[in-house]
């Protein structure tokens, strides 16, 4: 696998975890965040669906 074949974190470099442990930007949680590059692609698809749930929430 190539690096352009992994899928990409959400990161947008507004790092902050606010006090639920999610970070304010990508709303990925701390331990997320550390364990992303050792994710497989289906691990790291399955994160990315955590954070598009978070982010309703956020929105709501």
């Amino acid at each position: 696998m190539t690096v352009a074949d992994k899928v990409r974190s959400p990161c947008v470099s507004v790092c902050a975890l606010d006090e639920n442990d999610v970070c304010i930007g990508c709303q990925r949680t701390g331990d997320e965040i550390t364990a992303w590059s050792g994710l497989t692609n289906e691990e790291r698809l399955e994160v990315l669906k955590k954070v598009a749930e978070r982010e309703r929430q956020v929105a709501l």
